[in-house]
Parts: structure tokens; sequence; C-alpha cells
């Protein structure tokens, strides 16, 4: 098991949307993956994050690699975990 394996379930730590939930749909290298909120969502767009950025959470959505945002939002709905998605968590350092 990887600790950032595709449709691991993350926080964003760092960038503009700190405290938002992500999915991880692609791992690029060691260093970066390729996250989705889906934007609709939690307000996170597709884009190549840093993995030193992200929180993983335990929770891991049954997606396929490269999956796009509407197979991503029906495996967040399918979870039950649409109401976790929308709201922010407040990061303390």
């Amino acid at each position: 098991m990887k600790l950032y394996d595709i449709g691991r379930i993350c926080v964003k730590v760092l960038g503009r949307e700190t405290g938002s939930h992500c999915v991880i749909v692609e791992v690029k290298d060691n260093n970066y993956v390729v996250v989705t909120g889906p934007k609709d969502i939690s307000g996170v767009r597709r884009r190549n994050c840093n993995v030193r950025h992200l929180e993983p959470l335990e929770t891991v959505l049954p997606i396929s690699k490269g999956a796009d945002d509407e197979a991503v939002a029906k495996a967040i709905a399918d979870a039950g975990l649409t109401e976790k998605f929308r709201e922010k968590i407040r990061i303390g350092i």
C-alpha cells in the first residue's frame, strides 16, 4: 500500500486551496500527483500538485487512473462524502 495512490482523499495544506479536500487521480512520480476536487464540489480544480502540499486521509475511493471529474464526483457521492468535501478545514500551524 502506497501513501499517495490513486483514489486517496487528501487535504491541501499549502496554496490558495488550503483546507480543501481533493482526490488523487494520477501519480506522476515520487514528488508530484494530479489532484481534482472536483471544482464544483470542493473548489479544487484538476492540477499537478506536490505531495508536500497534501495531507493524506485514510479513505480511498474506487476510481481508475486518470478518471474524469464526473467519475470522481460519482464516487464521492456513492461514498456519502459530498458534504464533507464542500466544507473547508481550518489548518493550524
